[in-house]
Protein backbone atom coordinates (compact mmCIF):
# COMPACT_ATOMS: atom_id res chain seq x y z
CA UNK A 1 0.00 0.00 0.00
CA UNK A 2 1.20 3.26 -0.71
CA UNK A 3 2.70 5.36 2.47
CA UNK A 4 0.50 8.21 1.76
CA UNK A 5 -2.77 6.13 2.54
CA UNK A 6 -1.19 3.66 4.63
CA UNK A 7 -0.84 6.69 7.19
CA UNK A 8 -4.22 8.05 6.32
CA UNK A 9 -5.58 4.63 7.42
CA UNK A 10 -3.63 4.40 10.49
CA UNK A 11 -5.24 7.72 11.50
CA UNK A 12 -8.62 7.12 11.08
CA UNK A 13 -8.12 3.75 13.29
CA UNK A 14 -6.30 5.98 15.95
CA UNK A 15 -8.60 8.38 15.85
CA UNK A 16 -11.87 5.67 16.52
CA UNK A 17 -10.51 5.79 19.98
CA UNK A 18 -12.52 9.19 20.76
CA UNK A 19 -15.62 7.14 20.96
CA UNK A 20 -14.34 6.02 24.01
CA UNK A 21 -13.42 9.62 25.56
CA UNK A 22 -17.01 10.27 27.88
CA UNK A 23 -17.27 13.49 29.18
CA UNK A 24 -19.42 14.96 31.68
CA UNK A 25 -22.22 16.11 29.28
CA UNK A 26 -25.37 13.79 29.32
CA UNK A 27 -27.08 12.93 25.65
CA UNK A 28 -30.91 13.98 25.78
CA UNK A 29 -32.42 10.92 26.99
CA UNK A 30 -30.17 11.05 30.22
CA UNK A 31 -29.59 7.50 29.49
CA UNK A 32 -25.23 8.05 29.79
CA UNK A 33 -22.71 10.57 29.12
CA UNK A 34 -21.53 11.36 25.57
CA UNK A 35 -18.52 10.68 23.64
CA UNK A 36 -15.87 13.13 22.24
CA UNK A 37 -16.78 11.34 19.11
CA UNK A 38 -20.35 12.20 19.46
CA UNK A 39 -19.76 15.90 20.70
CA UNK A 40 -17.70 16.67 17.82
CA UNK A 41 -20.13 15.21 14.89
CA UNK A 42 -22.78 17.46 16.87
CA UNK A 43 -20.46 20.74 16.69
CA UNK A 44 -20.13 19.79 12.73
CA UNK A 45 -24.05 19.95 12.21
CA UNK A 46 -24.48 22.76 14.53
CA UNK A 47 -21.63 24.51 12.31
CA UNK A 48 -23.48 24.52 9.03
CA UNK A 49 -26.47 24.91 10.48
CA UNK A 50 -25.95 28.16 12.10
CA UNK A 51 -23.68 29.92 10.21
CA UNK A 52 -26.09 32.22 8.74
CA UNK A 53 -26.39 33.76 12.40
CA UNK A 54 -22.26 34.90 12.02
CA UNK A 55 -21.85 38.15 10.61
CA UNK A 56 -23.79 37.60 7.14
CA UNK A 57 -23.65 35.57 4.26
CA UNK A 58 -19.99 34.32 3.29
CA UNK A 59 -18.47 35.86 5.92
CA UNK A 60 -16.93 32.30 7.78
CA UNK A 61 -15.34 29.90 6.05
CA UNK A 62 -17.58 27.29 6.86
CA UNK A 63 -15.16 24.37 5.58
CA UNK A 64 -12.30 25.91 7.98
CA UNK A 65 -14.84 25.44 11.22
CA UNK A 66 -16.24 21.72 9.96
CA UNK A 67 -12.35 21.13 10.36
CA UNK A 68 -11.36 22.72 13.47
CA UNK A 69 -14.80 21.42 15.07
CA UNK A 70 -13.88 17.77 13.91
CA UNK A 71 -10.49 17.95 15.04
CA UNK A 72 -10.56 20.09 18.44
CA UNK A 73 -10.83 17.30 20.91
CA UNK A 74 -8.56 14.59 19.29
CA UNK A 75 -5.48 15.28 21.43
CA UNK A 76 -7.84 13.99 24.33
CA UNK A 77 -7.46 10.35 22.70
CA UNK A 78 -4.35 10.68 25.16
CA UNK A 79 -4.94 13.71 27.10
CA UNK A 80 -8.48 12.64 28.58
CA UNK A 81 -11.43 15.04 28.53
CA UNK A 82 -10.75 17.95 31.17
CA UNK A 83 -14.09 19.39 32.80
CA UNK A 84 -14.29 22.84 31.55
CA UNK A 85 -15.38 23.85 35.31
CA UNK A 86 -13.10 21.61 37.04
CA UNK A 87 -10.08 24.26 37.94
CA UNK A 88 -7.37 21.63 38.90
CA UNK A 89 -7.54 19.51 36.29
CA UNK A 90 -7.36 22.41 34.26
CA UNK A 91 -3.46 23.38 35.23
CA UNK A 92 -2.05 21.21 33.05
CA UNK A 93 -4.21 20.28 30.63
CA UNK A 94 -2.59 22.77 27.82
CA UNK A 95 0.68 21.14 28.64
CA UNK A 96 -1.26 17.30 28.44
CA UNK A 97 -2.87 18.34 24.99
CA UNK A 98 0.31 19.67 23.36
CA UNK A 99 2.21 16.33 24.14
CA UNK A 100 -1.04 14.50 22.65
CA UNK A 101 -1.31 17.01 19.23
CA UNK A 102 2.89 16.10 19.09
CA UNK A 103 1.80 12.35 19.14
CA UNK A 104 -1.97 12.11 17.12
CA UNK A 105 -1.22 14.46 14.21
CA UNK A 106 2.40 13.31 13.03
CA UNK A 107 0.59 9.77 12.28
CA UNK A 108 -0.82 11.38 9.11
CA UNK A 109 1.28 12.84 5.85
CA UNK A 110 3.43 15.51 7.04
CA UNK A 111 1.27 18.24 5.31
CA UNK A 112 -2.08 17.11 7.09
CA UNK A 113 -0.17 16.74 10.27
CA UNK A 114 0.62 20.24 9.76
CA UNK A 115 -2.68 21.08 8.30
CA UNK A 116 -4.67 19.27 11.54
CA UNK A 117 -2.06 20.89 13.80
CA UNK A 118 -2.43 24.59 12.79
CA UNK A 119 -5.98 23.62 12.57
CA UNK A 120 -5.96 22.73 16.14
CA UNK A 121 -3.46 25.72 17.38
CA UNK A 122 -5.62 27.88 15.66
CA UNK A 123 -8.90 26.57 17.50
CA UNK A 124 -7.38 27.26 20.89
CA UNK A 125 -6.26 30.53 20.54
CA UNK A 126 -9.85 31.70 19.05
CA UNK A 127 -8.24 34.32 17.59
CA UNK A 128 -9.46 34.13 14.05
CA UNK A 129 -13.62 34.20 12.96
CA UNK A 130 -13.89 30.71 12.75
CA UNK A 131 -12.20 29.73 15.82
CA UNK A 132 -14.05 32.17 17.83
CA UNK A 133 -17.25 30.67 15.94
CA UNK A 134 -16.05 27.01 16.56
CA UNK A 135 -15.36 27.85 20.20
CA UNK A 136 -18.86 29.59 20.78
CA UNK A 137 -20.73 25.96 19.28
CA UNK A 138 -18.19 24.43 21.70
CA UNK A 139 -19.73 25.97 24.71
CA UNK A 140 -23.40 25.82 22.92
CA UNK A 141 -23.46 22.48 22.16
CA UNK A 142 -23.39 21.38 25.94
CA UNK A 143 -25.73 24.44 27.23
CA UNK A 144 -28.30 22.47 25.05
CA UNK A 145 -27.94 19.24 26.17
CA UNK A 146 -27.89 20.75 29.89
CA UNK A 147 -30.84 22.40 29.17
CA UNK A 148 -32.56 18.69 27.73
CA UNK A 149 -31.58 17.08 30.32
CA UNK A 150 -33.19 19.41 32.92
CA UNK A 151 -29.35 20.27 34.26
CA UNK A 152 -28.90 16.92 35.33
CA UNK A 153 -24.65 17.28 34.73
CA UNK A 154 -24.75 20.58 36.53
CA UNK A 155 -26.56 19.72 40.00
CA UNK A 156 -24.20 16.84 40.23
CA UNK A 157 -21.16 18.40 39.89
CA UNK A 158 -22.91 21.83 41.89
CA UNK A 159 -22.38 24.58 38.95
CA UNK A 160 -24.05 27.97 39.47
CA UNK A 161 -25.70 30.08 36.49
CA UNK A 162 -22.84 32.73 36.85
CA UNK A 163 -20.79 30.13 36.23
CA UNK A 164 -22.43 28.67 33.02
CA UNK A 165 -22.76 32.63 32.23
CA UNK A 166 -19.19 33.26 32.45
CA UNK A 167 -18.23 30.09 30.09
CA UNK A 168 -20.78 31.34 27.47
CA UNK A 169 -19.83 35.35 27.34
CA UNK A 170 -17.78 35.23 24.37
CA UNK A 171 -21.21 34.37 22.29
CA UNK A 172 -22.44 37.50 22.09
CA UNK A 173 -19.45 38.90 20.58
CA UNK A 174 -19.69 36.51 17.81
CA UNK A 175 -23.70 36.14 17.01
CA UNK A 176 -26.41 38.79 18.54
CA UNK A 177 -28.89 36.46 17.86
CA UNK A 178 -26.30 33.02 19.50
CA UNK A 179 -26.12 35.65 22.28
CA UNK A 180 -29.97 35.86 22.44
CA UNK A 181 -30.33 32.25 22.81
CA UNK A 182 -27.78 31.81 25.16
CA UNK A 183 -29.08 34.30 27.58
CA UNK A 184 -33.31 32.52 27.02
CA UNK A 185 -31.77 29.11 27.78
CA UNK A 186 -29.59 29.92 30.85
CA UNK A 187 -32.34 32.04 32.40
CA UNK A 188 -34.93 29.60 31.61
CA UNK A 189 -32.14 27.13 33.48
CA UNK A 190 -32.76 29.25 36.42
CA UNK A 191 -36.52 29.73 36.44
CA UNK A 192 -37.01 26.01 36.01
CA UNK A 193 -34.89 25.32 38.71
CA UNK A 194 -32.24 23.51 36.46
CA UNK A 195 -29.50 25.80 37.52
CA UNK A 196 -28.77 27.50 41.01
CA UNK A 197 -29.03 31.28 40.83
Amino acid sequence: METRIKQQIEFIIEVDKLKRIYRQNIITDKSRHETDAEHSWHLALMAVLLSEHVGGDGALDVLRVLKMVLIHDLVEIDAGDTYCYDVESGVDQIAREKVAAARVFPILPPDQAQEFLQLWEEFEAKETPEARFAGVLDRLQPLLLHYSTQGQSWKEHGITSDKVRERNKATRGVSGVLGDLVDAIIQDCVDKGYLPK
